[in-house]
């Protein structure tokens, strides 16, 4: 547990806007740790796949996906976590990744709806995978989360199909956005004078098929009621950028963006959709597909029963 608060400055202003200041000082106290508890630790290692963000070295955060047979992850004490894979050379978290760098880790396991974000520095990077310190650890409710089960599938013989690089969106990945009922989200705190270390969170982000309204080249992300953390939105008010990762669970298509965001408070169409209670752009700077990157494949998902109240564009 930290001794003092675990909330950073933007995070603390959303709190203080909406008068949950007080509530959330005491709910971070309690329920963020800088230790991962026993459960987290077994949780981890399950997992067939890990969601991990991280910022470049022109300051564009990534989102992205490492894999492995149960196992791929554990947790040799409480403040480590170690992971047996890490970013191909055409993923671009490749080049985000160096001793020292902060990232932010989620493990969801869809079949449950269970996650657990970990935030933390990234200790070694070597040949057989990853090294990470953690700083924050916390559970996360499963609202918005579909439930989905996967399994994993043999990789074709031969080369992977190259990855296609983009400075904007194109028809496939607007097609695949516009029914897409899961997203993933990185975004980084830049340290000022009250916490100096940066840091790096990647969440989750749930809805209707659909959810994320698609014009041109922008993206609406709406945002519905949640446990008030305001980890991604707290980063978006400080640093207004962010990745996106979108997952083709039926063919282990994995689609990366980076890009700007703004957080919109107001407005008519917001307004008109069930359950918004505020929601954010995002302008997309840079594309990244690959194609059939994940050996994983998810069946068709049962929807989140939170999202019966929630509307669509």
């Amino acid at each position: 547990m930290h001794s003092t608060s675990p909330w950073h400055r933007g995070e603390q202003l959303l709190q203080q806007r909406l008068g949950v200041s007080s509530q959330m000082a005491a709910v971070g106290q309690r329920v963020i740790r800088d230790y991962m508890p026993e459960q987290h630790r077994q949780f981890y290692a399950q997992l067939p796949f890990l969601l991990l963000g991280a910022v470049d070295a022109a300051g564009w955060p990534w989102a992205g996906v490492l894999e492995g047979a149960p196992g791929f992850v554990q947790s040799p004490d409480p403040r480590l976590l170690t992971i047996a894979a890490q970013p191909g050379r055409d993923d671009p978290l490749h080049t985000c990744l160096s001793p020292g760098a902060p990232v932010g880790l989620l493990g969801i396991e869809l079949p449950t709806r269970r996650r657990n974000r970990m935030n933390g520095r990234l200790q070694a990077c070597t040949g057989a995978g990853l090294t990470v310190a953690v700083e924050q650890s916390f559970g996360n409710c499963p609202k918005y989360i579909q439930q989905r089960d996967v399994c994993v599938v043999p990789r074709p013989a031969g080369p992977a199909a190259p990855a296609e690089q983009h400075g904007a969106l194109d028809v496939a990945a607007r097609q695949l956005i516009a029914s897409a009922d899961t997203l993933f989200v990185a975004s980084s705190f830049p340290g000022d004078a009250s916490q100096p270390a940066a840091s790096v969170d990647v969440s989750h982000r749930g809805g209707k098929p659909g959810f994320v309204r698609v014009d041109g080249n922008r993206l609406t992300i709406p945002d519905f009621s949640g446990n008030r953390f305001f980890n991604t939105l707290g980063n978006l008010l400080l640093n207004p950028r962010a990745g996106l990762l979108f997952i083709d669970f039926a063919n282990g298509d994995l689609l990366q963006l980076t890009g700007r965001t703004e957080i919109i408070w107001h407005d008519e169409r917001i307004a008109a959709f069930a359950g918004c209670e505020r929601a954010w752009h995002f302008t997309v700077e840079q594309m990244w597909r690959r194609r059939g990157a994940l050996a994983l494949r998810g069946l068709p998902p049962q929807l989140s029963p939170s999202l019966q109240h929630t509307g669509t564009w």
